[in-house]
């Protein structure tokens, strides 16, 4: 007689990095009790991608982690290659790990004939044969929207505020948006800081010169204050240095950046270095090389929080719990 099947076949969890970023690849890993995955990658002389895992990867519980730094489109098309190579595999899942979303600034048209590229990066990984996206801070909620499947949008306001809360205990504090569009963000801030004032930095944008800001005026009350600025994402650099001059200029005691992606394209570092902040902190969902540090910049890890989300969407279980039920 035939010995029965088993009816629940077990579950497996396989961890991917690709090559952008594989430090924070393997912190995920130490945090799960896991291996990365090995593979082979490497590039043609005209610049084509090959990827192929070295061991098997058929029914398992694949979750994929590339952070996108610059050159920002290798990095991209090397991921979708190694979502489709999963797929042809036989993945039984495949979850795409990218803790800052690629072309996530191009998530609307703001004049016509542009395009909105945010939704076209999700398109491609659901052609590819994603089947869920874990992303940290988006630059806008609705991208969640653009990819037909679960989308996990993590929080890194909590890590920030945990340090921020550490060191600067006692401090009157007030919570400061480099633009009127992150009011709300600021607002839950405000609330995690135990209730702080709030205040907006009032400026106008030229849309046909990206990267160029001009600082108008305070929105609040900072004098006599620590400011602390929070963004999702500092670039160039060029807004939040703006913002902490202006707020020097309005009376505020001192400045503190606190921002999730630090991008740190062309002159930010020297940028943030001159602007007078007290401090400078980041998560490290993008690699921030050592000749971009400085002394007062704080590099917080993302890693734990990548490897929470991963156990819990593994065992079927509650991502959103995570953030209170605010996820």
């Amino acid at each position: 007689m035939n010995p029965q099947m088993p009816g629940t076949p077990k579950k497996n969890l396989m961890l991917f990095g690709g090559r952008a970023y594989p430090e924070l690849t393997e912190e995920v890993a130490k945090h799960l009790n896991v291996t990365v995955t090995p593979q082979s990658a490497y590039d043609f002389a005209n610049g084509e991608i090959f990827v192929r895992f070295e061991e098997s990867v058929r029914g398992c519980d694949a979750f994929v982690i590339q952070s996108h730094t610059a050159p920002i489109n290798q990095w991209l098309m090397e991921q979708l290659i190694m979502v489709d190579a999963l797929k042809r595999a036989s993945a039984k899942r495949i979850t795409v790990i990218m803790p800052f979303y690629p072309y996530s600034r191009q998530d609307k048209k703001h004049r016509g004939r542009e395009p909105i590229s945010a939704r076209l990066v999700a398109d491609l990984f659901k052609t590819a044969g994603a089947d869920r996206l874990v992303s940290v801070d988006l630059h806008t909620a609705q991208i969640q929207g653009f990819f037909d499947g679960p989308v996990d949008h993590l929080w890194a306001m909590p890590l920030l505020a945990d340090h921020i809360r550490g060191k600067y205990a006692g401090h009157d504090i007030t919570v400061v948006s480099p633009d009127s569009g992150r009011t709300k963000l600021a607002e839950k801030w405000a609330d995690t800081l135990g209730g702080t004032p709030i205040a907006f930095i009032h400026k106008t944008r030229d849309p046909l010169r990206p990267n160029e800001v001009v600082s108008n005026r305070v929105v609040g009350k900072v004098e006599g204050r620590l400011c602390i600025v929070i963004d999702d994402m500092v670039d160039t650099g060029g807004t939040i240095a703006g913002a902490v001059k202006q707020l020097l200029n309005e009376g505020a005691s001192d400045v503190v950046i606190a921002a999730t992606h630090g991008i740190l394209s062309g002159p930010a570092t020297q940028r943030l270095q001159d602007s007078g902040a007290r401090e400078v902190v980041f998560t490290d969902t993008l690699p921030i090389p050592a000749e971009k540090r400085f002394a007062n910049m704080t590099v917080l890890s993302i890693a734990p929080l990548l490897a929470r989300v991963i156990q819990e969407v593994f065992e079927d279980g509650s991502v959103t719990s995570l953030f209170d039920g605010n996820a």
